[in-house]
């Protein structure tokens, strides 16, 4: 039985550890996913709570697998580890069975699971920490509260300034499909012979003789029976099984006529500078200096520069005004914009399509790391 309990234990400590670690190296992408709670539950007010939220919640997850791990505390930290999956997994459980969100981002952007399989994971883990919780009177630790104290304050020392450091850059490690070395129309296609989505069309009944409508699918809408039913209308096709959806699904770059000009951009043989600033009402301003400076080296050397927003065409028209922005805006949707780079603004560097280096805005290289760069690729 203990070393059932000793199982338990470990693995509750790294689900824990895991899950906060890669949403506390990505606090923004945290910040986003507690923005579409909010939203959906009709919370809009609390947005503004969001990035807090976000980076308490890694932080608590992260210091209770700590403290599972190195056994500290294990008596009140299995209270927290308790209390966290019934939540969790009540909370799952509405969200599989309403579908407000189509990823409950518990592991981030390292590992996507459907509702239905968070719901089905947090009923394990659930389990292994009532184990714990009614075992935790049994948890010695040979060593005293002492080294436990200290291997887990240094542990959640490192912890914080990883988190740090993603938040005053870029996310320590890229799981997001923009991760440097992808090549965008590469990650767009579809392989041949992928399953394609599968519709099922509803068709809807009037019976004669009691005159109440039904609905029946393809396979058994009475459309011979005219004596006894009598068409009303075809309603919505529904998506019965989703087919194969590529990694980049949603990339594309409208100009100001609607024109979708991204092909013209990931076919360009050179280098080309995309800066991403998904709302320009709310871009830093303190970089632009470098990034214009960028752009009109770009201009002399021949090279492509561009710029991705959300933002409407009249915000883009203030935005080149106040900063004199030496290059032209392209529409995108704002997710896919917060999706490419947890920065606002932040710039990407393609070669033949594929992305060779992205930048935070407080990272902006000058000319000659820029040519260092080119030089390696």
């Amino acid at each position: 039985m203990k070393i059932i309990q000793q199982i338990a234990r470990i693995l509750i400590g790294i689900t824990f550890i895991f899950s906060g670690f890669v949403k506390g190296i990505d606090p923004w992408g945290s910040a986003y996913k507690f923005t579409d709670y909010l939203t959906s539950f009709g919370w809009e007010p609390l947005i503004k709570l969001a990035f807090p939220l976000g980076v308490l919640l890694a932080a608590a997850e992260f210091s209770i697998g700590v403290a599972m791990i190195f056994k500290l505390w294990i008596r009140f930290t299995s209270w927290l580890a308790l209390l966290f999956m019934l939540f969790f997994t009540a909370l799952t459980l509405y969200i599989a069975i309403n579908n407000p969100v189509t990823d409950c981002g518990c592991f981030g952007d390292a590992l996507v699971l459907t509702n239905w399989q968070t719901f089905y994971k947090n009923i394990v883990f659930t389990g292994l920490a009532l184990l714990i919780f009614i075992k935790r009177n049994t948890f010695e630790n040979r060593n005293g509260i002492i080294l436990p104290a200290v291997l887990s304050g240094m542990t959640m020392v490192v912890y914080f300034y990883l988190a740090a450091y993603s938040y005053n850059h870029l996310p320590l490690i890229d799981f997001r499909p923009y991760k440097v070395g992808t090549n965008i129309m590469q990650a767009m296609q579809i392989p041949e012979g992928a399953p394609k989505d599968v519709y099922e069309t509803i068709f809807e009944y009037k019976n004669k003789e009691t005159g109440k409508i039904k609905s029946f699918t393809e396979d058994n809408y009475p459309w011979q029976d005219t004596l006894h039913w009598e068409y009303v209308s075809t309603g919505p096709s529904r998506l019965v099984k989703e087919g194969y959806k590529p990694p980049i699904h949603d990339f594309v770059m409208e100009s100001e006529y609607g024109d979708d000009v991204k092909d013209f951009f990931l076919n360009d043989q050179g280098y080309i500078f995309i800066l991403v600033a998904y709302d320009l009402t709310k871009t830093n301003r303190g970089s632009m200096e470098k990034i214009n400076k960028l752009a009109l080296y770009a201009r002399e050397n021949k090279m492509l520069f561009a710029g991705m927003t959300a933002s409407l065409r009249d915000d883009i028209t203030n935005f080149i005004t106040e900063t004199e922005a030496p290059f032209e805006f392209f529409n995108c949707d704002e997710i896919t914009l917060k999706t490419i780079i947890r920065s606002n603004p932040g710039l990407l560097l393609l070669k033949n399509g594929t992305i060779i280096a992205k930048w935070h805005f407080n990272d902006i290289p000058d000319e000659k790391a820029l040519g260092l760069i080119m030089d390696s690729n």
